[in-house]
């Protein structure tokens, strides 16, 4: 259950950090199921195994390691830029032109970051066919992060380094509660971005848990409507 605490406010936010994935669009889309497909491919191929075998090793390094790609890279050896290049070639057309979103972005007072575990490539495809790349300053991926994934401490430490971010006056967006964890910690306002429940979602059961949870502070099943409610408060 979440602790009866205040929830952290917006009034002093500077800078805007967002999730990529199931953040910027909706669950819904399910783009990021491609990339699952496509995930297990290269992991059924790299260890020579069934695709149910590789989707139980495939969950487990996603779930201990932070990414698939980690675990891949720590235990098989495999190398970043194969996986990445494997991975998100896929198809970006379910995603539609967002003006709306993109005009409440904009209009945020201050700076805006993209903070993935994706790559800059799969990140600057998404934010095209969005619509919104123009209202980012930068997108810091998992190259920048030295390929250690959200949640590891030092990934969020070293994006605050590289960007200058203060966390006590910095939001962050993002669609998996444990992500939020180290921002909350570190000072940050925290929003998890959820499904709207109107359309059926392809996820893992844990990664729709944590609304309740002490370090979310704010939750939205509509992104852009919320983005508007800060603005307008």
């Amino acid at each position: 259950m979440r602790e009866m605490t205040t929830p952290r406010r917006f009034t002093d936010i500077d800078t805007w950090v967002f999730d990529l994935d199931n953040t910027l669009y909706p669950h819904h889309v399910n783009l990021w199921q491609q990339v699952d497909t496509r995930i297990g491919e290269f992991v059924s191929a790299w260890l020579k195994i069934t695709r149910d075998e590789a989707r139980v090793i495939q969950k487990d390094y996603y779930r201990r390691y932070g990414t698939t790609m980690r675990g891949m890279m720590t235990e098989h050896g495999v190398r970043a830029d194969d996986y990445l290049a494997y991975v998100h070639r896929i198809d970006h057309s379910p995603l539609e032109p967002n003006p709306a979103m993109g005009a409440a972005i904009a209009r945020l007072p201050g700076r805006k970051l993209i903070l993935t575990n994706g790559s800059t490539d799969h990140a600057s495809a998404v934010l095209a066919r969005l619509g919104i790349g123009d209202h980012f300053e930068a997108v810091f991926d998992i190259i920048a992060a030295d390929l250690e994934p959200k949640p590891a401490p030092q990934t969020y430490q070293k994006f605050l380094r590289d960007h200058g971010v203060t966390p006590a006056t910095s939001a962050m967006f993002e669609d998996l509660a444990r992500n939020l964890v180290v921002p909350h910690q570190l000072g940050m306002t925290t929003v998890l971005v959820v499904p709207d429940g109107s359309q059926e979602v392809v996820r893992e059961d844990w990664e729709l848990e944590g609304r309740d949870a002490a370090h979310v502070d704010h939750v939205t099943d509509d992104l852009t409507g919320f983005l508007q409610k800060v603005l307008s408060t």
